[in-house]
């Protein structure tokens, strides 16, 4: 359900929206009896869909409630509307470190305070019990009068324990900044995760880049796993040699080689910077385009929800929606880093979703996230019949050598597979990059490419639900206009961000082109049905059930909805 502007929710007064992720969607709001404003963060109604996930709600809420520190955003109160849980924190007004960092570096003596300010927030959570699981440039509040916050320790900690299918059996941490531990899934972390992931934010601010980067979030879990961490003075000649060591003591794979606490990291981090200019180094700007709204103006920063910028580099998406000629035609084959920016990318904390379902299939059968591939050869390639042994993930980590190697056909096979289970699995996040990396790497005929476009159609179309996907899909549209799929896509995923007068627009729109599509036409069937016309939203379903033709994944879909409402 909408907390719409105006509406009262328990004693609070909703003001205005300011953010939206994959797991939670930020309002400003006013308490009258206290003379207030405070910041209400919903969090999304899948979570409800599992059993006991409210009595987990609360008891997490009080637990993180109770944390009282002057660096730690506090959560004032806790409750439910209209069957969807929310908390109650601090409005504060600022900005986050990664929004400073995008506009200029930071002081010498600004560093020391936000490492300091987190360091403290964290060791104060540790002696708690507590763990962030999620510490990133994002979730640091730098405010107008000075103070320096940690945000989004209620969600990290509610989301960590829910079995949802939003959330699963642990916290997934954005992949630039997650520990080797969390990365494998072990479900016993300590505060060493915390140190780790601190460790890749002062790389980042010393550095000027974070240690790990690739086009996609499989390549980079893995590098934290597996690669060596690249030495600042490779990359910067002239970087202190006792900042290194930190970072190193800091980074290591083994956490039992780390420092033992966050106060040791902080501690040796302020010895190490005693009367030195570090500099940063600054990496070649990329060309972005912002594919959501401006940041809102800094008094409405709170415990941020990150705005994606995606880069535009779908050169050779082609329209798959029948009767709907291509509108993007190929110039060079290219990857696709544009696509997994927006997953950490929303996601205050939302990229362990596009992980989930591979790290639950990973746990249950006993093996880790990642196999350790660096050993094995090229002609073990396992056959077609074979694949079903490896998880999908091993494929794409394994289509990402390959592709290294100079074997183009090989890794385009490995991503189809990949793409293929995750589509079965119900990944359709993970399916939609599979299929645009294995599109991307081959020149097959046609014919086979046509099958792959359905694919990623159907990939792409399922994956609309729920707000993860929406930046994605709103920077494509609103780039490629003239892409179907992707304006049908944004309109289904509209209707989960209740933005439903624009869902309504989009559908429309792709009718007035082709009044018989398909895809669109079940999307609005959907629409109706949301809305409570139910009776002309099974009507439209009916029709299409009578047509010949239909993708048997639609059929499926459009029968499930009808018999849900």
């Amino acid at each position: 359900m909408s907390f719409a502007q105006g509406e009262n929710v328990g004693p609070y007064r909703i003001i205005e929206q300011l953010g939206q992720g994959g797991m939670a969607t930020v309002f400003k709001a006013y308490h009258p009896a206290l003379e207030r404003y405070v910041a209400i963060k919903a969090l999304h109604p899948a979570f409800m869909e599992e059993e006991g996930f409210l009595a987990r709600f609360q008891r997490e809420a009080r637990v993180v409630a109770q944390l009282d520190h002057p660096n730690i955003v506090p959560i004032y109160d806790f409750s439910e509307h209209k069957g969807r849980p929310y908390l109650v924190m601090k409005f504060i007004a600022g900005e986050t470190l990664k929004a400073r960092l995008k506009r200029e570096s930071l002081s010498e003596s600004e560093r020391l305070d936000v490492v300091e300010a987190v360091g403290k927030a964290l060791s104060y959570a540790h002696g708690k019990g507590i763990l962030h699981r999620d510490i990133k440039p994002s979730n640091v509040l730098l405010c107008d009068d000075g103070s320096i916050y940690l945000a989004d320790f209620g969600l990290a900690r509610i989301a960590a324990d829910g079995a949802s299918t939003l959330s699963g059996d642990m916290l997934m941490g954005t992949p630039h900044y997650i520990s080797p531990e969390q990365a494998r899934g072990e479900p016993d972390l300590d505060e060493k995760t915390d140190v780790y992931s601190l460790g890749v934010v002062l790389y980042e601010l010393t550095v000027g880049q974070v240690p790990f980067d690739s086009d996609t979030p499989f390549s980079i879990i893995h590098d934290h796993i597996y690669s060596p961490l690249p030495l600042p003075t490779k990359i910067k000649p002239d970087f202190p040699n006792q900042v290194q060591e930190v970072l190193i003591k800091a980074l290591a794979k083994d956490k039992e080689d780390r420092y033992a606490s966050v106060d040791e990291l902080v501690n040796s981090f302020r010895e190490a910077t005693k009367g030195i200019d570090i500099g940063i180094l600054t990496p070649e700007p990329t060309p972005r385009i912002r594919v959501v709204p401006s940041p809102a103006p800094r008094e409405h920063v709170v415990a941020p929800i990150e705005a994606p910028v995606l880069e535009p580099k779908p050169d050779d998406i082609r329209d798959v929606v029948p009767s709907e000629p291509p509108i993007v035609q190929p110039e060079e084959k290219r990857g696709r880093r544009w696509l997994w920016l927006v997953a950490g990318l929303v996601f205050t904390c939302i990229s362990f979703f596009i992980f989930l379902g591979a790290i639950n299939r990973a746990r249950e059968g006993g093996q880790p996230l990642f196999r350790d591939t660096s050993d094995e050869q090229t002609e073990f390639l396992p056959s077609r019949e074979n694949t079903e042994v490896f998880a999908p993930e091993d494929h794409f980590v394994r289509a990402e050598e390959l592709l290294s190697q100079g074997h183009p056909e090989e890794a385009h096979r490995e991503f189809f597979v990949a793409g293929n289970q995750f589509l079965e699995g119900g990944d359709f996040f993970p399916a939609v990059e599979a299929y645009l990396r294995a599109y991307d790497v081959s020149d097959r005929p046609i014919e086979e490419q046509r099958q792959l476009e359905g694919l990623l159609t159907e990939a792409l179309f399922l994956s609309a639900h729920g707000t993860d996907m929406f930046p994605f899909l709103e920077g494509i549209a609103e780039k490629y206009p003239n892409w179907g799929i992707a304006k049908i896509a944004l309109a289904r995923a509209l209707i989960d961000t209740e933005r439903h007068k624009e869902s309504l627009q989009w559908i429309e729109e792709v009718l007035r082109n082709n009044p018989d599509n398909i895809y669109a036409l079940a999307v609005q069937a959907e629409y109706f049905i949301i809305h409570g016309d139910i009776d002309r939203g099974h009507e439209l379903i009916e029709e299409l059930l009578g047509r010949q033709g239909l993708p048997p994944w639609l059929v499926d879909h459009i029968s499930k909805l009808k018999r849900k409402f």
